[in-house]
């Protein structure tokens, strides 16, 4: 956590690729200017995601992006895999998007199974 005039805490900046706890951060210092997409199908979703994310499969975010998100809003992307999440990263930053982070998790960990909470 980065200090505001050396005395206030604030969130670390954005990264290209973001931890889970990077994220809680920003959701811990109540940032609402963020969004959490899924891009897993939709019965995956249904079944288990991170609490306020949203459900954007992979094959249809592209053409949908332009209806649900600014330009420069802050975007963090996840799937069942890096390289999954990453394709999709490229091809928003591609289409203009200018603030997207692929959302990492602990190796071991298979993504939406992480339980619909972020750590504590």
């Amino acid at each position: 956590m980065n200090r505001l005039f050396g005395l206030l805490p604030k969130p670390s900046p954005m990264k290209a690729e973001s931890r889970v706890y990077d994220l809680k951060e920003r959701l811990d210092w109540g940032e609402p200017a963020l969004s959490i997409v899924d891009i897993r199908d939709r019965s995956e979703f249904n079944q288990n995601h991170i609490t306020g994310a949203i459900s954007i499969p992979a094959t249809q975010l592209l053409s949908e992006a332009s209806k649900y998100f600014e330009i420069d809003r802050d975007i963090y992307v996840y799937g069942n895999t890096d390289d999954e999440a990453m394709a999709v990263a490229e091809q928003l930053k591609a289409a203009g998007f200018s603030n997207i982070s692929i959302l990492l998790y602990p190796a071991g960990r298979r993504r939406g199974m992480e339980g619909s909470r972020l750590p504590h």
